[in-house]
């Protein structure tokens, strides 16, 4: 783990509200994955910057506290401009603040889901560490390269 501050980052993208709650979440990301490839929706981005993709978990019920209730996922991609985004996507910004950094094994994008058992367990573990999570937005980016990082925002 390592800690770097992100820049502020214009996305557009889709989203999904969802639950971790009896499993909902496990059920319904995997589908929700596959619209955004097989309906080409990263093509769709207007002013796309890149083909990286960003997986960002907001809008939490218990936003500030934790990840329990209902939250949203948004899959998107960076953009210039958050001007003209089309009808049933949605346009965000990334504060530009500080995050924990956990790398996944490069282009092992089936190992993300191990690497966030280990941040959960983490949370479980150190209370510290868990205390000074901000709760607010935290993401997986998937760059062109094959790199993978999972961000979590801290305070």
């Amino acid at each position: 783990m390592k800690q770097i501050k992100h820049p502020a980052t214009k996305l557009i993208g889709i989203e999904l509200r969802t639950t971790n709650e009896n499993g909902k979440a496990f059920i319904e990301i995997p589908p929700f994955w596959g619209r955004f490839f097989n309906e080409g929706i990263a093509s769709q981005i207007p002013n796309k910057q890149s083909n990286d993709i960003y997986a960002i978990y907001t809008n939490f019920k218990n936003e500030g506290v934790n990840n329990l209730g209902i939250y949203s996922m948004i899959i998107a991609c960076p953009v210039s401009s958050l001007d003209n985004i089309p009808e049933g996507f949605i346009g965000l910004e990334l504060d530009n603040t500080n995050y924990n950094v956990f790398d996944v094994k490069e282009n092992k994008a089936e190992l993300v889901g191990e690497t966030w058992q280990e941040i959960w367990a983490l949370s479980e573990t150190n209370k510290e560490w868990d205390s000074k999570r901000a709760y607010k937005a935290e993401f997986e980016l998937y760059k062109e390269s094959g790199q993978i990082e999972i961000f979590i925002g801290i305070k």
